[in-house]
């Protein structure tokens, strides 16, 4: 397969976040024009790549655009009906991926198998699957799976190890696996030189919000497209939400001691002077404050929900 040429690899870039939102419109009109009922039942009358790419011939390139389309929307569909109040509990990590999302990673690799050098479906797609539920999958594994098949057609790509390397951090907390697999991709060359400093730092440090700081931001600021940047913006607005909560839960537990129970809204503590005003989350939205007296992010906030913080682990054989 002939790699896609800069323009239309940016061309690509440039649609997937307006495609995300399109996703939603076009949700939001099916529902509109139809009675709401059962979500309708997605299917694929064909799963093999390799069949795919002998019917499409000389068009895989066009038909890889087309069912990386596809997995945007099916991918963004699945987020709005799963975005309802009153939704499904999120399932076991490394369950099956739930109905909504059964045919995501189907999507993308016939999308990957159809055109082995679609950069962006590889990346983006790994964040698609690994994204906590009811986001995403919940999927990390299939993630995983995703860019591994990419570096197998492309061995010396550093960004499908550093996607890795994230994957094993954010997702799986296997600090080893992800100080691994940062290490790989800072020895192919051309690779940044800060992936040698961000592994020595996961492996000493791994999972708390310094070093999960320094990885955010390392991929914010070599984000080839906007779409990934925003993502980390987004997790280091997360990762200060959840430095506000524990500095604010101290103000609120002393209010409690003091006057023998719980403040019944923000406007109590203000009203106390125990606070300047009520307290916003870096998208601007209140934090909850919930009726036994904790400090939550609130539901209606894009950075919700907040990332899980388990010890400090990893007895795991790095891959």
């Amino acid at each position: 397969m002939t790699a896609r040429s800069p323009a239309a690899v940016l061309g690509t870039a440039a649609l997937v976040a307006a495609l995300l939102a399109a996703a939603v419109q076009v949700e939001a009109a099916r529902e509109r024009a139809y009675p709401t009922g059962e979500d309708s039942e997605e299917s694929l009358y064909l799963r093999s790549g390799l069949a795919l790419r002998r019917l499409t011939g000389a068009y895989n390139a066009l038909a890889a655009d087309v069912y990386w389309i596809r997995s945007i929307l099916y991918y963004g569909g699945a987020k709005r009906r799963l975005a309802r109040p009153q939704g499904p509990e999120p399932p076991p990590l490394l369950a099956a991926p739930p109905e909504e999302y059964a045919l995501l990673y189907t999507l993308l690799d016939l999308t990957t198998t159809l055109d082995p050098r679609f950069n962006i479906a590889y990346r983006f797609g790994a964040v698609f699957l690994a994204e906590s539920y009811p986001r995403g999958p919940g999927r990390p594994d299939l993630a995983v799976a995703l860019l591994e098949k990419g570096l197998r057609e492309r061995p010396d790509k550093w960004e499908y190890m550093q996607d890795i390397g994230f994957v094993h951090y954010w997702y799986d907390h296997d600090y080893r696996a992800a100080a691994n697999w940062f290490r790989k991709a800072a020895d192919v060359p051309g690779a940044p030189w800060w992936l040698r400093s961000l592994a020595a730092t996961t492996l000493a440090r791994g999972g708390d919000r310094q070093s999960s700081r320094a990885m955010w931001e390392a991929i914010r600021q070599s984000a080839e497209v906007d779409w990934l940047r925003l993502d980390a913006e987004r997790r280091l607005g997360q990762l200060q939400a959840l430095d506000d909560i524990d500095a604010l839960q101290p103000s609120v537990d002393a209010f409690a001691a003091r006057v023998g129970r719980g403040p019944a809204d923000w406007a109590s503590l203000v009203r106390a002077r125990v606070l300047r005003a009520i307290p916003l989350d870096p998208s601007r939205v209140p934090y909850d404050l919930t009726p036994d007296g904790r400090v939550r992010l609130s539901p209606a906030s894009p950075l919700w929900p907040l990332p899980d913080e388990p010890q400090r682990t990893s007895a795991r054989t790095p891959p």
